[in-house]
């Protein structure tokens, strides 16, 4: 086992990406890179050594298909939390962006009131840090974040959406509690969604965990629909 970098772990052709949650030192992620192949078993214990020598005491790790969990449920991991899996077909027309606040850029200068937003908007678990922020932007080789400004100048929700091929991501949607309820959700969803389309995406997926009624309502009435598979993260402790 080699750590090539500080933040790729790699066994022959396994690799995976990991540090810290969240930026809580004391809890490491480990997710499995792209176009490599599923985790085993034996790779995800090497993986776990390695994390507690670094001192974590708890490693969680993305959200994982079915087909990817095999090898870290053998190395000792257990559902941490569900998520639902969505994907809506971007080729037929898609409900126009309904009117509302003003959407703009969302560039490095509003970094820090989108992870207010993302505060205000998440339980401690699912929270972004400035790290995580930058890793969902960075998730895709083509990115787009949008913010939605109040009255005063200040953003109140949040979209970052990507493409990969002909193929969206809704990384992350949020809207300050204080705003909700008042179509900005659906506004910033559906804005991502035709920028996407323009782009060549075919289709887009999503995820929201499972018990977020709200968050499945919007994606539903969007034109999402449930994939036959969802999602998991599971977790292990290291002590």
């Amino acid at each position: 086992m080699s750590v090539p970098t500080a933040d790729v772990l790699r066994w022959g052709h396994e690799r995976a990406r990991t540090g810290p949650w969240r930026g809580d030192r004391h809890v490491a992620y480990l997710a499995p890179l792209p176009n490599s192949p599923l985790p085993s078993s034996e790779f995800v214990k090497r993986c776990l050594a390695i994390l507690a020598d670094r001192g974590f005491a708890r490693v969680v790790t993305g959200a994982l298909l079915p087909a990817e969990q095999g090898g870290f449920l053998a190395a000792g991991f257990a559902v941490e939390q569900r998520l639902h899996l969505l994907g809506v077909d971007l080729r037929p027309p898609l409900p126009a962006v309904p009117d509302g606040l003003v959407l703009r850029r969302g560039g490095r200068s509003r970094h820090a009131d989108i992870l207010a937003v993302d505060r205000a908007a998440f339980s401690t678990f699912w929270r972004f840090d400035a790290r995580t922020l930058l890793d969902a932007i960075s998730a895709t080789p083509h990115t787009r974040v949008r913010t939605a400004i109040g009255d005063q100048g200040h953003v109140i929700g949040y979209a970052i959406c990507g493409r990969a091929v002909r193929r969206g991501f809704v990384q992350r949607l949020a809207v300050d509690p204080a705003g909700q309820g008042t179509g900005t959700g659906r506004r910033l969803l559906l804005d991502g969604l035709h920028w996407l389309r323009r782009r060549g995406a075919r289709r887009a997926l999503v995820n929201t965990q499972v018990g977020n009624d709200v968050a499945l309502a919007l994606y539903l009435a969007a034109g999402f629909r449930e994939e036959p598979s969802g999602l998991s993260v599971l977790s292990a402790g290291l002590r």
